[in-house]
């Protein structure tokens, strides 16, 4: 009696085993992928004035500056605030980061352009034109920001600039030049808090109850 029968049976057998395998290999591989996080948490914006919160010019010569710049005419005198370098590296980590300032922007993009040389730091720049002026007082809107007020977190020494939002603004103490100053780096285990909070604001408002 012939075994070809056999033979071909068997070898039918092995065929599907085989591809079996393959499609339970391609089913687990494929749940491995699946098996990431259900969703990656997006960046909440971080938003950072800039005059006496990160840097402070002086118009009259100083001995020790960081930059100076020659705007229509007139020179200015830059320092940085310590940890500035810091601060900005970390927080880039954490949030998007842009810059809303109540200056204009041939004022402004000098000292971003130096915070910042390579760009990787700093996202939008917000300038003058973009706030508001409420009973003569220069407001910063955070709606125009186009982000769910959530995840919308401003660091600002002038508290009117967020009094549209005041439960989205941290105030900091005006810096004037003062090189013992440690509020940006004190300032960053809570940001790194609001960092991955659901809603940015009920923290604000406890950190910082206004009236």
């Amino acid at each position: 009696m012939s075994n070809r029968p056999a033979a071909s049976a068997a070898a039918c057998i092995k065929s599907i085993k085989r591809r079996f395998r393959q499609l339970l290999h391609s089913k687990t591989s494929s749940t491995s992928c699946s098996s990431l996080p259900d969703k990656i948490q997006e960046k909440k914006l971080l938003v950072l004035d800039l005059d006496e919160t990160l840097v402070r010019h002086s118009e009259s010569f100083a001995e020790s500056y960081a930059l100076s710049c020659t705007i229509e005419g007139s020179t200015y005198y830059f320092n940085f605030r310590p940890y500035v370098h810091k601060f900005l590296e970390r927080v880039s980590q954490l949030f998007d980061v842009v810059i809303f300032t109540a200056n204009r922007r041939i004022y402004a993009d000098p000292v971003i352009d130096f915070l910042d040389p390579q760009g990787k730091l700093i996202g939008k720049r917000y300038y003058h034109d973009s706030g508001k002026t409420i009973n003569g007082c220069f407001v910063k809107d955070l709606t125009i920001l186009g982000v769910d007020l959530a995840k919308v977190i401003l660091v600002d020494n002038d508290p009117n600039n967020f009094r549209l939002q005041k439960n989205n603004g941290i105030p900091i103490v005006s810096w004037y030049f003062d090189p013992q100053d440690k509020e940006l780096d004190t300032l960053l285990p809570f940001l790194e808090t609001l960092a991955a909070a659901d809603d940015v604001r009920p923290n604000i408002a406890e950190r910082f109850p206004r009236s």
